[in-house]
């Protein structure tokens, strides 16, 4: 805690406290309920969309009242939720208490217009409208779009000569399942789906090495985490060209938004198989407080067959270049 100029300034509190008895406070909304205290001359939620709505409606409102207090919400949309009802109270003629104000990344003047010529390209539709235009978009949570458009494979392809063939690899054993999917790299058809579970890693690697000498991908993407980096040593002992993907917030990100894009704009055909693309069109992006992003099948679903799916099309667009993340 220190004291500027007579401003008490307590960096453990995230307050600062004025010689005429105002503060300005930085608080959590992780916890609604631990705001809860004192009136409010002001409030100000920043990226509000990404709040419970009983933030504001059963905690921060109250607050305000004693004092005729007012708020700002500033935040991306996120889907038509409660901020975006707000939003609505502000463009309404008859709530004049309500004002809405609506600026995209593009109104940045600090931003040179050729930075959004690169990011346009390379980003799917969704995060394109939600996070860079502002828009409300329904399909907010939904990562996968035009899914049932690019399942044009026939069910059983066989391999061509001259073709470029991968593979990526998604681990499971007993809960989740082992995932092996191939792509055309040539072609950019997804040609091959094998799924399991509840059987020993060695016949697992069995299966894929099966898998291998139908289709002879030249290299195969294998998520790393946890007992994948073990099967993978064991692979590469076999003289497999296998190479390990770690999954972290950091990598996975990047990963799912391109095969997205892949299948938004019909760069890659899939297989009619049920389940990849119940998996596909479940798959779920959440935006966190922090600003990041988390890619995951809702609870209690599975998303082997998605990570599959990402890894061969990283190896199909790689050209047997490792864009492993450190």
């Amino acid at each position: 805690m220190r004291n500027v100029c007579g401003t008490t300034i307590s960096e453990a509190l995230h307050q600062m406290d004025f010689p005429g008895g105002g503060s300005i406070a930085i608080r959590s909304t992780h916890a609604p309920d631990h705001l809860r205290g004192a009136g409010l001359d002001f409030a100000v939620l920043d990226e509000a969309a990404f709040m419970e709505a009983r933030v504001w409606s059963e905690v921060v409102r109250p607050m305000l009242l004693d004092r005729q207090g007012g708020a700002i919400f500033l935040s991306t949309p996120c889907g038509r939720n409660w901020f975006y009802d707000l939003y609505r109270l502000g463009l309404n003629a008859q709530e004049p208490a309500w004002a809405a104000f609506h600026f995209t990344s593009l109104d940045n003047p600090l931003i040179a217009p050729a930075e959004f010529d690169t990011i346009r390209r390379t980003t799917p539709e969704r995060i394109w409208r939600s996070e860079y235009l502002a828009e409300f978009v329904d399909d907010a949570g939904q990562v996968f779009r035009g899914i049932q458009e690019a399942a044009t494979v026939p069910l059983s392809p066989v391999p061509q000569p001259g073709h470029r063939y991968v593979l990526g690899v998604d681990w499971g054993r007993e809960q989740d399942f082992t995932c092996l999917v191939v792509i055309d790299a040539t072609t950019q058809q997804m040609v091959a789906l094998e799924r399991f579970n509840k059987i020993g890693w060695q016949l697992q690697r069995g299966r894929l090495q099966a898998l291998v000498d139908v289709w002879r991908p030249q290299v195969i993407y294998a998520e790393a985490n946890s007992i994948g980096s073990v099967n993978i040593e064991a692979l590469q002992a076999e003289g497999l060209a296998v190479r390990p993907f770690m999954t972290t917030a950091r990598s996975k990100p990047p990963l799912i938004e391109a095969l997205a894009l892949a299948i938004e704009r019909g760069d890659l055909a899939l297989l009619a198989d049920e389940v990849l693309l119940h998996e596909l069109g479940a798959y779920a992006l959440e935006r966190l407080p922090g600003g990041g992003y988390r890619y995951s099948a809702p609870a209690g679903a599975h998303d082997d067959t998605v990570i599959a799916l990402a890894l061969a099309w990283h190896a199909a667009q790689s050209g047997g270049v490792s864009l492993d993340f450190a």
